[in-house]
């Protein structure tokens, strides 16, 4: 299975941009879940995450990536740190040039065009230097 680059430090817009996920993401995405008791029944998740769930999640981002399994990103606001969302890319076929891409913003920052443009970006990336060629939106919570 290929390997998944690695995405530029920064992938972003005038909007939003993307970036790896990391450990300091954790409290700001458990209080988004808290905000949107919803939002893992959205994204087709059978319950939120827990620090734990995603503690290992951060911690296997890197092994995932290199494997060509998934990858998963950080929305941020332009020059920020903080976490705003998030993006993922699965579901990945190497045979047929496929994956599936799902992405979340949080309630308060909802409505400002951060999923549209995290798509649109990492879209642009996964079928330029990845070498995908059909992407499929599983789900997107921007409302």
């Amino acid at each position: 299975m290929p390997q998944i680059p690695e995405p530029p430090k920064r992938l972003g817009d005038e909007v939003v941009q993307l970036r790896a996920i990391a450990e300091w993401d954790i409290p700001e995405i458990l209080i988004a879940y808290q905000d949107d008791p919803q939002l893992h029944q959205r994204l087709g998740e059978a319950r939120p995450p827990t620090g734990a769930l995603l503690g290992r999640e951060v911690e296997q981002a890197e092994q995932r990536r290199q494997q060509g399994v998934g990858i998963s990103l950080t929305l941020v606001q332009p020059g920020g740190s903080d976490c705003r969302g998030r993006l993922r890319v699965a579901e990945i076929d190497w045979e047929l040039g496929s994956a599936e891409l799902s992405v979340w913003v949080a309630p308060g920052f909802r409505g400002r065009g951060y999923a549209d443009h995290a798509l649109e970006l990492a879209s642009a990336w996964l079928l330029e230097s990845v070498g995908l060629g059909a992407l499929r939106v599983g789900a997107v919570v921007d409302a």
